[in-house]
Protein backbone atom coordinates (compact mmCIF):
# COMPACT_ATOMS: atom_id res chain seq x y z
CA UNK A 1 0.00 0.00 0.00
CA UNK A 2 1.58 3.42 -0.68
CA UNK A 3 -0.39 6.28 1.41
CA UNK A 4 0.21 9.55 0.10
CA UNK A 5 3.36 8.96 -1.86
CA UNK A 6 4.78 6.63 0.82
CA UNK A 7 5.48 3.12 0.74
CA UNK A 8 3.42 1.66 3.47
CA UNK A 9 3.78 -2.33 4.48
CA UNK A 10 0.10 -4.00 6.13
CA UNK A 11 1.58 -6.23 8.33
CA UNK A 12 -1.61 -7.92 8.46
CA UNK A 13 -1.24 -9.10 5.50
CA UNK A 14 1.86 -10.31 5.71
CA UNK A 15 0.38 -13.50 8.06
CA UNK A 16 0.01 -15.81 4.65
CA UNK A 17 3.99 -15.28 3.34
CA UNK A 18 5.57 -13.23 1.54
CA UNK A 19 4.33 -10.23 -0.84
CA UNK A 20 5.37 -8.47 -3.80
CA UNK A 21 5.32 -4.18 -3.84
CA UNK A 22 5.95 -2.79 -6.97
CA UNK A 23 5.42 0.75 -7.74
CA UNK A 24 6.66 4.41 -7.55
CA UNK A 25 6.77 6.87 -4.38
CA UNK A 26 5.87 10.71 -4.53
CA UNK A 27 9.10 12.69 -6.43
CA UNK A 28 9.29 14.69 -3.08
CA UNK A 29 10.08 11.50 -0.98
CA UNK A 30 13.84 12.66 -1.81
CA UNK A 31 13.43 15.96 -0.55
CA UNK A 32 16.83 16.93 -0.79
CA UNK A 33 18.77 20.14 0.85
CA UNK A 34 18.60 23.13 -1.18
CA UNK A 35 22.23 23.21 -1.62
CA UNK A 36 22.20 20.71 -3.65
CA UNK A 37 21.29 23.09 -6.32
CA UNK A 38 22.72 20.67 -9.27
CA UNK A 39 20.71 17.31 -8.51
CA UNK A 40 17.04 16.91 -8.71
CA UNK A 41 14.77 14.32 -8.31
CA UNK A 42 13.02 13.51 -12.02
CA UNK A 43 9.87 11.50 -10.83
CA UNK A 44 9.46 9.06 -7.90
CA UNK A 45 11.09 5.66 -6.50
CA UNK A 46 10.56 3.12 -8.25
CA UNK A 47 10.49 -0.12 -6.88
CA UNK A 48 10.22 -3.80 -6.29
CA UNK A 49 10.24 -5.27 -3.37
CA UNK A 50 9.70 -9.31 -1.87
CA UNK A 51 8.47 -8.09 1.73
CA UNK A 52 8.32 -11.65 3.89
CA UNK A 53 7.41 -11.53 7.76
CA UNK A 54 9.75 -14.14 9.62
CA UNK A 55 8.60 -14.70 12.98
CA UNK A 56 9.38 -11.20 14.40
CA UNK A 57 11.40 -10.25 11.83
CA UNK A 58 10.45 -8.33 8.59
CA UNK A 59 12.89 -9.33 5.12
CA UNK A 60 12.65 -6.81 2.62
CA UNK A 61 14.60 -7.41 -0.66
CA UNK A 62 14.54 -5.88 -3.93
CA UNK A 63 15.43 -3.37 -6.62
CA UNK A 64 15.33 0.40 -6.33
CA UNK A 65 16.16 3.06 -8.84
CA UNK A 66 15.61 6.96 -9.14
CA UNK A 67 15.73 8.86 -11.71
CA UNK A 68 17.50 12.41 -11.39
CA UNK A 69 18.39 15.70 -13.92
CA UNK A 70 22.15 17.18 -12.87
CA UNK A 71 24.40 19.49 -13.60
CA UNK A 72 27.92 18.03 -14.94
CA UNK A 73 30.26 19.11 -12.16
CA UNK A 74 32.79 19.52 -14.50
CA UNK A 75 31.59 21.21 -17.67
CA UNK A 76 28.14 22.57 -16.19
CA UNK A 77 25.91 20.92 -18.77
CA UNK A 78 22.70 19.53 -18.09
CA UNK A 79 22.53 15.63 -18.13
CA UNK A 80 19.83 12.48 -16.92
CA UNK A 81 21.34 10.42 -13.94
CA UNK A 82 19.88 7.43 -13.00
CA UNK A 83 20.87 5.67 -9.35
CA UNK A 84 20.07 1.75 -9.04
CA UNK A 85 19.99 -0.20 -6.10
CA UNK A 86 19.48 -4.00 -7.75
CA UNK A 87 20.32 -5.63 -4.55
CA UNK A 88 18.13 -3.63 -2.05
CA UNK A 89 18.33 -5.76 1.64
CA UNK A 90 16.68 -4.67 5.29
CA UNK A 91 15.12 -6.05 7.88
CA UNK A 92 12.93 -4.54 10.48
CA UNK A 93 11.70 -5.77 14.32
CA UNK A 94 8.19 -6.41 14.04
CA UNK A 95 5.69 -7.28 16.81
CA UNK A 96 1.69 -7.53 17.51
CA UNK A 97 1.43 -3.75 18.35
CA UNK A 98 2.73 -2.83 14.95
CA UNK A 99 0.17 -3.07 11.83
CA UNK A 100 1.94 -1.01 9.44
CA UNK A 101 5.34 -0.06 8.86
CA UNK A 102 6.53 2.61 6.65
CA UNK A 103 9.84 1.86 4.13
CA UNK A 104 10.45 5.06 2.79
CA UNK A 105 12.82 6.43 5.05
CA UNK A 106 15.35 3.65 4.18
CA UNK A 107 14.72 3.41 0.28
CA UNK A 108 15.00 7.34 0.27
CA UNK A 109 18.89 6.99 2.27
CA UNK A 110 19.80 4.06 0.27
CA UNK A 111 18.86 6.23 -3.18
CA UNK A 112 20.94 9.36 -1.13
CA UNK A 113 23.84 7.46 -0.54
CA UNK A 114 24.62 6.22 -3.75
CA UNK A 115 24.24 9.37 -5.16
CA UNK A 116 27.56 10.42 -6.74
CA UNK A 117 29.58 13.32 -5.11
CA UNK A 118 30.35 15.07 -8.35
CA UNK A 119 28.25 13.81 -10.93
CA UNK A 120 29.71 13.69 -14.68
CA UNK A 121 27.76 13.86 -18.07
CA UNK A 122 30.27 11.06 -18.85
CA UNK A 123 33.58 9.61 -17.76
CA UNK A 124 35.58 11.48 -20.34
CA UNK A 125 34.27 15.02 -19.72
CA UNK A 126 37.06 17.49 -20.08
CA UNK A 127 35.41 20.10 -18.42
CA UNK A 128 35.54 23.79 -18.54
CA UNK A 129 39.31 25.76 -19.09
CA UNK A 130 40.20 27.47 -15.62
CA UNK A 131 41.11 30.80 -17.68
CA UNK A 132 38.99 31.27 -20.30
CA UNK A 133 35.77 28.85 -19.52
CA UNK A 134 35.51 27.53 -22.99
CA UNK A 135 33.59 24.06 -22.64
CA UNK A 136 36.92 21.66 -23.39
CA UNK A 137 34.35 18.60 -24.87
CA UNK A 138 33.33 21.06 -27.95
CA UNK A 139 36.47 23.06 -29.06
CA UNK A 140 40.23 23.75 -27.98
CA UNK A 141 41.17 26.85 -26.72
CA UNK A 142 44.29 29.36 -27.60
CA UNK A 143 45.41 29.39 -23.55
CA UNK A 144 48.82 28.94 -22.32
CA UNK A 145 48.76 25.98 -19.65
CA UNK A 146 51.30 26.33 -17.54
CA UNK A 147 52.68 23.23 -16.12
CA UNK A 148 53.76 23.15 -12.10
CA UNK A 149 52.13 23.89 -9.00
CA UNK A 150 50.90 27.38 -8.76
CA UNK A 151 48.45 27.19 -5.69
CA UNK A 152 51.33 28.95 -3.95
CA UNK A 153 52.33 31.44 -6.45
CA UNK A 154 49.88 34.43 -4.60
CA UNK A 155 52.81 34.34 -2.06
CA UNK A 156 55.32 35.45 -4.15
CA UNK A 157 54.55 38.57 -4.43
CA UNK A 158 54.94 39.47 -0.59
CA UNK A 159 58.23 40.29 0.88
Amino acid sequence: METQGRLIVDLDRLEEGEEIYEGETSPDIIDLDEKVGSIAPKGGIVYKLNVQALGTELLVRGTLLQRFICNCSLCDVCFDLEVKEGDFVDSFEINEEISFLDLTNEIREVIILNLPAYPRCSESCKGLCPQCGVDLNKSGCECKTEHGDNRWSALDVLE
